[in-house]
């Protein structure tokens, strides 16, 4: 018999009680806005909302952010054991992404999240509210737009199962035996991402001296075709940057006719995609007419939320004020090339800097037309676009069981996270817990 079978056996019988997040937590409160300008490389650790989705996990026990706390006013604080809520995404699905603070230190929650204080285990309610059950209660009633929002009211009505403090303990060393092979195999995975960034960055760097074996081939052309060196100029200069539309209200030109015009929104591609290759949705042809055409070939820049980050539409399509299109580019840029330039760590921290303010941050297309980047001549460009899809081919080849495997072992864990967190039915809940627990041992 499993240790778990024999807690709920001994413990729960009978089963065990669903609560809310209301009836759990002994306090919620938002936290305080807080700027990018007001991040600091110490001081006072903190969280900002889009970290949540970005950074943390399902528990964390450092913050990656300080501020200067007589910077902040009107501070909200965190400690061991609180729940953070985003109560502020970009997708539906998303949205009220949790995780728990496990750490020592006192840490301010920033704006657009709201803190849970309770008596349980931190760890055994961050994974309870990751289920597939506690998602679909976090996104009800939410509606599809360009920034999704929930609030504390939401947030108290999602109903999880709530074991005596016994069961909680030993669900959470089950399930962490689980996440730390994940976290072990992402590690390695993105070691090696940033291997290849890093050649991928140098490779990019005209104004760099270092001589390594494709450098050098490179720095032949270049002395061939520009001897006096590589032109600068601005992204305004060489393309057309315009802001996408959105007919309103987009509600009344969603179709679902085969004649409608896809609808190219942030949450149809993936982050680590290049390619835009299809959307959920379609507006009319009288929708589109308020919108902004893309066609195959053009670049996509997101301006909010995850801005900066480039796509390469295969599509037609339309796009709201959430992208920004870049197009007519070709008599300057190779595709490929100008996509490895946009995607660069010196591209994107330029982007970044330039972002204008605020408590979601955007860029418009006044900022993305003033960014200077190198324009060599088409024959650097194919040379550098051959070098990095060989070195990208390479680092795939070496790292491609990598990802499977990590995706393997993250579908593993789900399915036995929710099996282990479902005591609807005891007799069932046994059975399942059983099973669960012997394949996580």
């Amino acid at each position: 018999m499993s240790r778990l079978k024999q807690l709920i056996d001994e413990l729960c019988p009978n089963g065990v009680e669903y609560r809310t997040l209301g009836e759990i937590g002994t306090d919620f409160y938002r936290g305080v806005g807080i700027t990018r300008e007001q991040i600091k490389d110490k001081g006072t650790p903190c969280v900002r909302y889009g970290e949540i989705y970005t950074t943390y996990n399902v528990y964390f026990d450092k913050c990656v952010s300080y501020v200067n706390e007589q910077e902040i006013v009107n501070k909200k604080y965190f400690e061991y054991g609180d729940i953070l809520f985003a109560i502020t995404g970009e997708r539906v699905e998303d949205i009220a992404k949790s995780c728990a603070y496990i750490g020592n230190e006192k840490c301010i929650a920033g704006g657009d999240i709201v803190v849970m204080k309770h008596i349980q285990n931190p760890k055994y309610i961050a994974y309870a509210l990751e289920t597939t059950n506690a998602r679909i209660q976090k996104s009800k009633g939410k509606i599809k737009s360009k920034v999704v929002h929930s609030n504390v009211p939401a947030i108290k009505e999602i109903k999880i199962p709530l074991p005596p403090l016994e069961i909680q303990n030993e669900i959470v060393r089950l399930l962490d035996n689980f996440t730390e092979l994940t976290a072990e195999l992402t590690a390695e995975l993105l070691k090696r991402k940033q291997q290849y960034e890093y050649y991928r960055d140098l490779l990019l760097n005209f104004d760099n001296d270092i001589n390594i074996s494709d450098k050098s081939s490179i720095k032949q052309l270049i002395k061939k075709f520009c001897s006096n060196g590589v032109e600068y100029k601005t992204l305004g200069e060489i393309a057309d940057i315009v802001r996408g539309a959105s007919p309103r209200p987009i509600s009344k030109f969603i179709t679902n006719e085969e004649t409608g015009i896809n609808w190219i929104k942030i949450g149809d591609v993936e982050q680590d995609n290049k390619f835009i290759i299809k959307t959920k949705e379609k507006i009319t042809e009288e929708g589109a007419k308020k919108s902004r055409l893309v066609k195959p070939g053009d670049f996509l820049l997101s301006n909010s939320m995850s801005f900066g980050r480039p796509y390469i539409s295969k599509i037609y399509g339309c796009i709201h004020d959430g992208w920004l299109l870049i197009s007519n580019f070709e008599k300057s840029y190779v595709p490929d090339f100008l996509y490895y330039l946009l995607s660069s760590t010196c591209i994107q921290k330029m982007l970044n800097q330039r972002a204008v303010a605020g408590t979601v941050q955007n860029l418009n297309a006044d900022i993305v037309k003033s960014i200077k980047i190198p324009l060599p001549p088409l024959e650097v460009q194919n040379k550098i676009v051959e070098i990095l899809d060989r070195f990208n081919t390479l680092a795939n080849d070496i790292i491609c069981g990598l990802p499977a495997e990590i995706e393997l072992q993250k579908k593993r864990y789900e399915y036995f996270r929710d099996l282990l967190l479902t005591f609807d039915d005891i007799e069932t809940d046994n059975f399942i817990s059983k099973q669960a627990s012997k394949q996580a041992e």
